[in-house]
């Protein structure tokens, strides 16, 4: 651990006091006392105090793991986002919990029985966690179809063009919350039949407008 040096300013007073000078007034048109000692000296330098230097500021995420990391942040804070949560009988409720460069993260709220419907989130990838309930996420590919659980502790963790669902099947509301890297700005819905020949040709779309684009 770094120690702040403690400029020795009783030893200077006791050598001037031996000497027989005495401490005046700095002057105005310098600001330095008489014996040639600053302010700045007599004082300390403003520099060692940690409050001046901080290194204990977090810096924004850039890579999967502290993305992960900052939802786990979040997520544990339950002050934070808790007195914010409503829920909406017609649709899911949401607000926006923090911003950042190259991302956003958002709380969602879900009644029993309320959907996302399949989707993908265009170029944004993501994490998503339940801190509330618990949630079923299904998801559809050429591979089939998979389902699973989310309950609070968890994460999933999504790249572009991923396709799913999620679902409150429970009896209970659900609150979960979710991180997009970029910011979501396209949410494509598809229907639940023939989603992944659906969800490829509108990919192949996707590329052939990045291409000329």
């Amino acid at each position: 651990m770094r120690m702040i040096r403690i400029r020795k300013r009783n030893r200077d007073r006791n050598k001037l006091a031996r000497l027989g000078l005495a401490r005046t007034a700095p002057t105005a048109r310098t600001g330095r006392w008489h014996d040639g000692l600053s302010d700045v000296s007599i004082a300390g330098d403003p520099l060692a105090f940690p409050h001046l230097a901080r290194t204990d500021l977090p810096a924004h995420p850039t890579t999967v793991a502290e993305y992960a990391r900052l939802v786990r942040e979040i997520a544990a804070d339950r002050a934070r986002w808790e007195p914010l949560v409503r829920y909406d009988a017609l649709t899911r409720w949401y607000a926006r919990l923090e911003t950042g460069p190259g991302y956003e993260v958002w709380l969602l709220s879900w009644l029993p029985g309320q959907s996302s419907g399949f989707h993908d989130h265009g170029d944004s990838s993501g994490v998503l966690t339940v801190v509330r309930g618990e949630l079923i996420e299904r998801s559809l590919t050429h591979a089939g179809e998979g389902a699973r659980t989310l309950k609070p502790g968890g994460q999933r963790v999504f790249s572009s063009g991923y396709l799913h669902e999620v679902v409150n099947g429970a009896l209970e509301p659900a609150v979960s919350i979710h991180l997009y890297t970029p910011g979501l700005t396209e949410m494509n819905q598809y229907g639940a039949h023939a989603v992944p020949e659906q969800h490829a040709e509108h990919q192949a779309q996707a590329g052939t407008r990045r291409a000329h684009g």
